[in-house]
């Protein structure tokens, strides 16, 4: 029997796969985040073979040391910024992610922040709650139309891809895009023009959509010097991870007409928020729900315990992340 251990409640999904191939399941009682010292203290209640993390568990070498039986890290998310993923490969450990999963709903929901923005969706709900509608207006909240202009990603991985194709497909858009490998899936399906460095992207997106990991190399690569380079008119989009963008230094572009708006689903010191962010009248906010449908729910947990499955097995997990 292989002991497995789930960090908080996931979809049922994953635990019935673990339990229908021979592992006996431990969930975490607590409905929150576990603090480092907690989650150490659950992982030596017992020898476990599999540890099944979510994003907010920072797994390093001392949490390692505390469970020195485990095989594998399986991350219930796309990324693995969360994963000391130098240290795992040094001791052998497996590490691995869910790059399936929601992969599309991601993409959704980046376009969802750009049409809440371009269309004043926000600002319009509070008009209307606030009773301020007396009759139309010609002037009131205009908006602007994307049809037709550039898209700039930064990252084309399946998430950037499926934004680059609502772009193409559904708004005729141009798409420039830099990442650090070309994709030429992405140009050939969505006529997308690959661009050497980032900032060749900034300086012509009307909309920039960012989806990167997060490393040492991208964090903050969204600084105030970057925003300069921006259109005035333009908007950005972030449903990555937080800390590629200095947050301090985006709510002084948003102050100051540096960039015409913004779309965050996730923050630099998450759950908390820059100074004077939540104040901006040119931003829509949202709680890191990007992937929250239960379809890419229930796919994030059976890649997670799909990997760990074949861990026991014997064999090696579909989504190793040892690429550092």
């Amino acid at each position: 029997m292989n002991n497995v251990f789930i960090t908080r409640k996931i979809p049922e999904l994953g635990v019935t796969i673990l339990k229908a191939n021979g592992c006996e399941v431990d969930v975490s009682p607590l409905d929150r985040p576990l603090t480092k010292a907690e989650l150490i203290a659950a992982l030596r209640v017992k020898p476990y073979d599999a540890v099944l993390t979510l994003l907010t568990d920072k797994i390093d070498a001392e949490v390692m040391d505390a469970a020195p039986s485990v095989k594998i890290f399986a991350n219930f998310t796309i990324g693995f910024d969360n994963l000391d993923v130098v240290e795992g490969k040094k001791r052998g450990v497996y590490m691995t992610n869910a790059p399936g999963g929601g992969a599309d709903r991601v993409a959704e929901h980046a376009w969802a922040l750009l049409l809440a923005l371009t269309c004043r969706v926000v600002e319009g709900d509070k008009f209307m709650r606030s009773g301020k509608y007396v009759g139309w207006d010609p002037m009131l909240l205009p908006g602007i139309k994307i049809a037709g202009k550039t898209l700039g990603l930064i990252g084309a991985g399946r998430i950037g891809t499926e934004v680059a194709r609502i772009a193409s497909k559904g708004f005729g858009m141009r798409i420039a895009y830099h990442d650090i490998v070309r994709n030429p899936k992405i140009e050939s399906l969505h006529s997308a023009t690959y661009w050497p460095t980032m900032e060749d992207v900034l300086k012509q997106g009307d909309v920039i959509s960012l989806h990167v990991p997060l490393t040492p190399e991208t964090k903050h690569f969204m600084s105030a010097e970057r925003f300069k380079l921006m259109k005035p008119s333009a908007y950005l989009i972030n449903t990555s991870r937080g800390p590629v963008i200095d947050e301090a230094a985006l709510v002084e572009a948003l102050r100051a007409g540096t960039i015409a708006g913004a779309g965050l689903d996730v923050y630099e010191n998450e759950p908390a928020m820059a100074a004077g962010l939540a104040d901006l009248p040119n931003i829509v906010l949202t709680p890191h729900i990007a992937s929250a449908s239960m379809d890419a729910r229930d796919d994030m947990a059976r890649i997670s315990a799909q990997n760990i499955v074949e861990v026991m097995m014997g064999g090696k997990p579909s989504n190793l992340v040892w690429s550092v």
